[in-house]
C-alpha cells in the first residue's frame, strides 16, 4: 500500500487523519467487544442455570406422566391431554444489550387452574394433576430456555463480528496506514534535502557568475603606468 500512495504533504496529512480516525475507532471497538465479554458471560452464567432447571423439570415430567400412565391408564391421561382447550399464548419482543437485539419472550396462560386445564376434577386423579404441573413447569422452563439461547447466540455471533473487526484494524489496516505514513515521511526528507542540495548548487553557481562579471568589468592595468600617490 506504501507504494501506491503518492508521497505529497496533502496525502501525508490525509493518513494522519486516517490513522487518528482508526485509533479511536480500535479503542471504541474493543470497549464494546469487553462489553459484549461481560454481558455475555452474565447470560451464559444464567443460560448453565436454565440448562440446569430445565432438565431437572423434564425429568420430573416424564417420571409423573410415567407414573399417571402406569396407575391411571394411557387412554386417561391422553383423554385430560385432549380436553384442553385454551392454548398457551407467546408474544415475542425485543431489547438492546450494548447494540445487540436479542428477544424477549413473552408467555401467558401457561400455568392454569383445574378448571382452566378442561378435564374437570371429577373423573381424574391427583396423578394427572401433578402431570399436568410439571409440564406446565417444563413448558415455562422451554420459553426461558429459547429466550435466553437466542440472546446467548446473538451476542456470541456480534463479539466474533466486534473481534474480527478489532483484529483487522489493529493488525491490517494501522500498519499500513503507518507503513504508507513512513514512506511518505521518507520522501519528503529525501525531497527537501534534494531541494537544499539544488539551492545550494544555483547558488554557488551565482555567486561563481557574479565573481566572474565582477573581474571582467574591472579595467586592465597600462603596460608602463606608474601608480601616482599624495
Amino acid at each position: 500500500m506504501a507504494k501506491d500512495v503518492k508521497p505529497t504533504r496533502k496525502n501525508l496529512m490525509a493518513i494522519e487523519d486516517r490513522i487518528d480516525l482508526s485509533e479511536r475507532g480500535h479503542d471504541t471497538l474493543e470497549k464494546k467487544r469487553d462489553g459484549l465479554i461481560m454481558e455475555f458471560m452474565d447470560i451464559l452464567d444464567q443460560a448453565q442455570d436454565v440448562r440446569s432447571g430445565l432438565d431437572e423439570d423434564y425429568q420430573r415430567a416424564q417420571q409423573t406422566i410415567n407414573m399417571a400412565r402406569a396407575m391411571e391408564g394411557d387412554v386417561a391421561v391422553r383423554g385430560a391431554a385432549a380436553a384442553l382447550q385454551e392454548h398457551p399464548e407467546i408474544t415475542t419482543e425485543s431489547k438492546n444489550i450494548m447494540g445487540v437485539v436479542v428477544p424477549q419472550i413473552e408467555s401467558s396462560k401457561v400455568k392454569k387452574s383445574l378448571d382452566e386445564r378442561g378435564y374437570g376434577v371429577l373423573g381424574t386423579s391427583a396423578r394427572i394433576d401433578e402431570t399436568a404441573d410439571a409440564y406446565e413447569e417444563l413448558l415455562e422452563s422451554i420459553i426461558l430456555a429459547a429466550e435466553v439461547e437466542t440472546a446467548m447466540k446473538k451476542m456470541l455471533t456480534e463479539i466474533e463480528t466486534t473481534k474480527r473487526r478489532v483484529n483487522a484494524l489493529e493488525f491490517k489496516l494501522l500498519p499500513e496506514l503507518h507503513e504508507a505514513q513512513d514512506y511518505i515521511e521518507q520522501k519528503l526528507e529525501e525531497q527537501e534535502r534534494e531541494e537544499i542540495f539544488r539551492m545550494k548548487k544555483i547558488k554557488a553557481k551565482k555567486e561563481e557568475e557574479e565573481k566572474a562579471e565582477k573581474e571582467a568589468s574591472e579595467p586592465e592595468p597600462v603596460e608602463g603606468e606608474v601608480a601616482v600617490t599624495s
